[in-house]
């Protein structure tokens, strides 16, 4: 039986059609008929503004992960039936993720768990001595793996502009050697997308190599590696609509091959002896199966697969047209609310995906999330969002001036209180949607963000564990 990715032939009679939705309406995707319950009575229909987080699963991945259930085998090196299903499922997936980023020929595909995963492992394939450039601007999955090495990084810039300078007058005053440059396609707190193809050109100018943090701006925005001439691409797939534990490093091979495996064992190797001495001579392998050892995430894999052909057939112009309506529709709605702020680095013109943080003026922001979530059934996100060095840029908060990633709590992190009005907290509110993002979600948010400014919160809330909860209602313990 041939058996491809693309075919039907893994989708059984009892599968529902495959919809993808009208130009106006948004992809179907798991959760949006989950209810909600509210302190002030009753339930509504979660409405899901965390994208940035965690994506919802598309119906479509979750329809084709169901399909492929029964054919469930490990792969590579078993002689059944559902073995050998499962190894070209799991190549072809290798090759369907290869298409949607616009690989160029040479170019390899490793899975890992996730855009963090990826970035830590592209960090113990550098050549000795390379020096990393990386602005503080990063999600701490761009920051930290590079900990320990020649690493520069660069002050925030204010525009694009002064990105793109920055970087260059680093890199011409960089020694000689192998260098790599760091950069984030769109901010995980702002949504502002980044000159990448400019950066790129300012990186191969200096000799330097590029990788792409596509976390953020694969599920809204096509990628192409060839086009934006970057040399790897990083992204995880519960933010592209699939489940947990799934993600791609894609790009040049030469470093990954030359490298040690980025874990030793099976699957990894391609020879192991033992020689007269007792020690162990290996021969690794020289393709992707170098950097995954063990048994491979077949499901995360095909998952990420699925929801990258999901988003290919959707067609990108009408996801990201409907996305800029929508964050239009919020931008302007929260203009008009006094004392809101939303944050940005490059200004109010910038480019964006369907990613937005702001503060509000006489609210703590663990307190604002909380009332959305307990009187509207809106999940949003406060914090740091793991880019501290950023928040602190956006808020003004200094280098050693602590952050807040929940309510403010006592100097011993004792429960208690609400934050009192106006205390200074260096956290935001971020509110993140895309694809699966029902109209009436965005309407809702911009709704009780107005009322919660204008008339305050229903419902009394305390610190539990350095969150902000409702206070004596059994639905919110």
């Amino acid at each position: 039986m041939s058996v491809s990715v693309d075919t039907a032939v893994l989708r059984t009679p009892a599968s529902p059609p495959r919809r993808h939705g009208t130009a106006d309406e948004p992809l179907p995707v798991l959760g949006n008929d989950v209810l909600a319950p509210l302190v002030t009575g009753g339930e509504v229909y979660y409405a899901a503004l965390d994208y940035a987080a965690s994506a919802p699963v598309l119906r479509r991945v979750w329809d084709d992960l169901a399909a492929y259930a029964p054919y469930y085998g490990s792969v590579h090196r078993g002689a059944g039936h559902l073995s050998q299903v499962s190894t070209r499922l799991y190549e072809e997936s290798r090759a369907t993720v290869a298409r949607f980023l616009g690989c160029r020929p040479d170019d390899e595909v490793v899975f890992t768990r996730a855009t963090t995963d990826s970035l830590n492992l592209l960090a113990r394939a550098l050549p000795e001595g390379t020096r990393v450039f990386v602005f503080e601007t990063e999600h701490h999955a761009s920051l930290l793996p590079w900990r320990g090495r020649h690493t520069t990084c660069l002050r925030a810039p204010r525009t694009p502009e002064q990105a793109v300078a920055a970087l260059d007058e680093a890199l011409h005053a960089a020694p000689a050697g192998p260098k790599l440059v760091c950069v984030t396609g769109a901010s995980n707190v702002t949504g502002e997308i980044w000159p990448v193809r400019e950066l790129a050109a300012a990186a191969h100018r200096h000799g330097a190599r590029i990788v792409l943090d596509a976390a953020q701006l694969a599920p809204h925005h096509p990628v192409d590696i060839a086009e934006l001439d970057v040399d790897w691409v990083a992204f995880s797939g519960h933010k592209l609509y699939a489940p947990f534990g799934a993600g791609v490093l894609a790009g040049r091979p030469d470093w990954l091959r030359g490298a040690e495996p980025y874990l030793s064992g099976g699957g990894a190797s391609r020879r192991v002896a033992r020689r007269a001495d007792g020690a162990l001579d290996v021969e690794w392998h020289t393709n992707a199966a170098r950097h995954e050892a063990g048994s491979p995430n077949v499901i995360g894999a095909y998952a990420v697969a699925s929801a990258c052909r999901a988003l290919e057939e959707a067609g990108f112009d009408r996801l990201v047209r409907r996305e800029r309506q929508l964050l239009a529709r919020v931008l302007e709605a929260l203009a008009d609310v006094p004392g809101v702020r939303v944050l940005s680095l490059f200004g109010e013109e910038a480019e964006r995906v369907g990613v937005l943080s702001f503060v509000v003026d006489g609210w703590n922001s663990s307190h604002f999330a909380a009332a959305l979530s307990a009187e509207y059934g809106i999940g949003v996100r406060d914090g740091m969002f793991c880019a501290h060095p950023l928040l602190r840029v956006l808020l003004g908060g200094a280098a050693d001036e602590p952050g807040e990633c929940g309510g403010v709590s006592g100097p011993s992190g004792a429960s208690g209180a609400a934050p009192e009005p106006g205390e200074r907290s260096l956290n935001a509110v971020r509110a993140s949607f895309g694809a699966g993002t029902p109209d009436e979600h965005v309407e809702r948010f911009v709704r009780a963000v107005r009322e919660l400014v204008t008339d305050g919160a229903r419902w009394s809330y305390r610190v539990e564990d350095g969150r902000c909860v409702p206070t004596d209602h059994p639905a919110f313990p």
